[in-house]
């Protein structure tokens, strides 16, 4: 692991990190669809992997802007999410409770990468990396739409089950 001696240092750290979140993701997604029974999160589920690999490239591009690979780093915190996600995945009951199960789990992997990419984006900003600023500034954007949509779909299956009657 690198020396803290700089911003650039740090950006570099921030990219790898998300380089190697959005790859973990890009194979826990189809995995997410599949395991979803409301065909709006179906699709979402797809239309966001579709959105993921995008998000790789901008990475990608930001690692050669700054001569660095963005390879090297395992991202620990959403190897974590992923296998929460996994769990829910694996839950098994009302197939409403579980689309909700798995957009929570969604959602906190917004969360994280709305964070992550918020970092770097400033971070880029002090060292005035304008193109890179860019390529962050619209995966956070794409994050951020994708977080929302989330929330939406949650609140009309909410609306759509009702109050459930708990187990006797």
């Amino acid at each position: 692991m690198a020396k803290l001696s700089s911003i650039q240092v740090l950006l570099v750290q921030e990219i790898k990190d998300l380089y190697s979140a959005e790859t973990q993701l890009v194979k826990a997604l189809p995995k997410m669809a599949k395991a979803a029974s409301n065909e709006e999160l179906v699709k979402g589920f797809k239309s966001h992997l579709e959105e993921t690999k995008g998000q790789v490239t901008r990475l990608e591009k930001a690692a050669e802007i700054l001569g660095v690979t963005p390879k090297g780093k395992v991202c620990k915190a959403m190897k974590g999410l992923v296998e929460e996600g996994a769990e829910a995945i694996e839950e098994e009951g009302d197939p409403n409770v579980k689309d909700l199960a798995l957009i929570g789990a969604a959602q906190r992997v917004e969360h994280y990468e709305i964070a992550g990419y918020g970092t770097a984006r400033a971070l880029a900003e002090a060292l005035q990396l304008d193109e890179i600023v860019s390529l962050l500034q619209a995966t956070l954007d794409e994050e951020s739409t994708c977080d929302t949509t989330l929330t939406d779909l949650a609140q009309t299956i909410i609306g759509e089950i009702g109050e459930l009657v708990p187990d006797a």
